[in-house]
């Protein structure tokens, strides 16, 4: 009897991104596995994995975006079936990392919520951890399994080089101090000058734009920021750049969370356009606005899942 199995792997989905899913099968010439994902009636989330898992490496596709509870509850639970199946190694593969924006005490009496969610996926079972432009890169540091933080800038890049680089001088605006890397790093790459945005931020979701430092004047402008929730940070800087002489504004984003008046906003915005991935699926509302224009990461994942598995340099994915 050979006793040497071959080292066989499976990909899985959970229900808060399947569109993203098929892609990245899709790219990997490999089909999802079938999970039944049910509900009791009272809310209560049921798992049953279709497929023979035993000694094999799984992948779970899922972000933990709108229902954000539900989407994690879902991928612990689903963790834990996998676990309990005797999966070889259990790889979570979480494009849209929820709870990221909770990394640390901001007052008294408050909690690190990035950091009970890395505690949740290691005791479900997660062996490692995939995501895409972590809110707070620190938040690696809570988790003692290995954890790939890609970086949807390049896909972002090609966007931009090819549609909005050619029609005039660029500069790259970082919405607050806090961007200011991530903006030089696309920049340095588009030749293209850095502005950044002083804000005075009045409470959760809520930022007034101040100042601009740099010069935007003439040109096109191009706020980059890592996510777009309501969008009231985005479009308030749309309107300082718009009055400080920028010719035309665009805005983009690795997560377009665009909860509550979000699309309204951008609606009505100076904004251009406004370039987001597809980490998180766009909402019914966001599909119809036509201000929105959506990249994918598919190719992305799809690469480093499969340099995981073959045990190659993950490294090069995240420049």
């Amino acid at each position: 009897m050979n006793m040497v199995r071959k080292r066989d792997w499976i990909l899985l989905t959970g229900s808060s991104n399947p569109p993203l899913a098929e892609k990245i099968a899709t790219r990997l010439q490999k089909p999802l596995g079938k999970v039944d994902i049910r509900r009791f009636s009272d809310g209560e989330v049921f798992v049953e994995i279709k497929e023979n898992v035993r000694g094999r490496d799984v992948y779970v596709i899922q972000s933990t975006c709108s229902p954000a509870n539900e989407s994690l509850m879902e991928l612990l639970i689903m963790i834990d079936a996998l676990k309990r199946a005797s999966a070889k190694e259990i790889n979570a593969v979480i494009p849209y990392y929820g709870y990221s924006r909770q990394d640390r005490k901001v007052a008294p009496r408050t909690p690190i919520s990035a950091k009970l969610v890395a505690n949740l996926l290691t005791s479900a079972g997660a062996t490692r951890i995939v995501s895409v432009d972590l809110h707070a890169g620190q938040i690696q540091g809570f988790f003692d399994i290995p954890f790939d933080n890609l970086f949807a800038g390049p896909v972002i890049y090609q966007y931009v080089a090819e549609t909005i680089k050619p029609h005039g001088e660029l500069v790259i605006v970082s919405p607050d101090a806090g961007g200011v890397e991530r903006a030089r790093s696309m920049a340095k790459r588009l030749e293209a000058t850095v502005a950044i945005i002083d804000k005075r931020r009045t409470g959760p979701n809520v930022a007034k734009a101040m100042n601009i430092i740099g010069d935007v004047a003439g040109k096109n402008a191009l706020i980059l920021d890592d996510m777009i929730d309501t969008a009231g940070t985005l479009t308030e800087a749309a309107q300082a750049v718009k009055d400080h002489g920028a010719l035309r504004v665009f805005a983009t984003a690795s997560h377009g969370v665009l909860s509550g008046p979000a699309i309204d906003r951008i609606e009505k915005s100076t904004i251009e356009k406004v370039i987001v991935t597809d980490t998180i699926p766009l909402s019914h509302l966001g599909s119809g606005c036509k201000k929105i224009e959506v990249v994918s990461v598919s190719d992305l994942l799809a690469e480093a899942i499969y340099r995981i598995h073959s045990y190659d340099s993950v490294s090069s994915l995240f420049t």
